[in-house]
């Protein structure tokens, strides 16, 4: 396994991993791959088992998003309807 990259390495990247967007939001991730699973995550991924990569800043700013809702008691299914209707932070 590679070594982790630092903080300041992270910060100055367009693109992370998943376990540096646990590192930057303090979201488990269990929730972060749930979250890429349901679609509400897109990332890139050039081939087929090669790590996913997010972009950092959008990312972060979808996950927060994501928090606000469920911190408004909304439901899994009520967050895919509102993402999907342009929910979008960007």
């Amino acid at each position: 396994m590679s070594r982790q990259r630092s903080m300041e390495a992270i910060l100055a990247s367009e693109y992370v991993t998943i376990g540096e967007l646990v590192r930057l939001t303090g979201t488990r991730y269990s929730t972060l791959k749930f979250y890429t699973e349901e679609g509400f995550l897109p990332f890139e991924q050039e081939e087929q088992g090669l790590t996913r990569r997010y972009l950092r800043k959008a990312t972060v700013e979808r996950i927060e998003y994501i928090k606000s809702l469920r911190e408004d008691k909304k439901t899994i299914p009520e967050i895919r309807e509102i993402l999907g209707k342009g929910g979008d932070t960007e």
